[in-house]
């Protein structure tokens, strides 16, 4: 009798959270899924280490299982190849990235230009605090290696809130870049505007592409070693670049 009253209370109050809009908590995880999941991670980590000492490259499960002390075959129990490895490492890369800028921006203001500054500053800063990752993210392409489509939606998050903040924030063009575009180019700014949820702009999506591309370069020059002897620290140089595209931006 007290078990039936135990489960119909039970029942009672899944059905008054979910009338209320309440998730139902979840099940507590296993002994098994928590020593899984702590594997895992540590697997992850042993990767990243790798990843910081030789590059995408130089990475494999034989070397992460060495490193850890563990049997290459208990390794592909958590990871089948070594491109599920590196998979991981971008998705990771990506979300890590995105999570960075968005905190950023939401503590910024609200205007078109103090967003842009501070997700500037926040791709300039994880990619400093993380220059293997953004090697792997935005460097040569790893020999033998095709993303797969887990990729797409982290890699977009951060490009996603770009293209949202620049149509909130620049004025509508009055459809100046027109001579200038190509059907197919128009097509495809098309897409981008119904992928984001945005009215495309033909003119906006140029400046947008040109100035986020122009970011991702001055990073990539400034870790990578393109400007020793001559911008170090690219400090100044980086302050100028971001106010000169703001100005791209939103100062139609």
């Amino acid at each position: 009798m007290l078990s039936f009253v135990v489960t119909a209370l039970d029942f009672l109050h899944n059905g008054l959270m979910e009338a209320h809009g309440e998730a139902k908590p979840a099940a507590p995880r296993t002994a098994r899924e928590r020593a899984r999941a702590e594997l895992t991670a540590e697997i992850v980590e042993a990767a990243r280490a790798r990843l910081a000492e030789g590059g995408a490259i130089g990475l494999s499960l034989r070397a992460v299982a060495r490193d850890l002390g563990m049997a290459s075959s208990a390794v592909y129990r958590y990871f089948p190849s070594r491109d599920a490895l590196i998979t991981r490492l971008i998705v990771d890369g990506y979300n890590s990235l995105a999570d960075h800028c968005e905190s950023a921006m939401n503590t910024a203001g609200t205007q078109g230009p103090q967003q842009w500054d501070a997700l500037a500053h926040a791709v300039r800063g994880w990619a400093k605090a993380n220059p293997h990752e953004f090697a792997l993210l935005y460097g040569t392409p790893v020999p033998g290696y095709a993303a797969p489509p887990d990729t797409v939606d982290p890699a977009t998050r951060i490009v996603v809130r770009f293209v949202q903040m620049l149509a909130a924030s620049r004025p509508r063009s009055a459809g100046s870049a027109e001579r200038t575009v190509t059907p197919e180019l128009a097509a495809q700014f098309d897409f981008v505007g119904e992928t984001v949820g945005v009215a495309p702009d033909d003119e906006a999506f140029i400046v947008g592409t040109s100035v986020w591309t122009a970011l991702f370069g001055f990073v990539g020059f400034e870790l990578f070693g393109s400007w020793n002897n001559t911008f170090e620290p690219a400090d100044h140089l980086f302050s100028a670049h971001v106010e000169l595209a703001s100005r791209l931006l939103f100062e139609v």
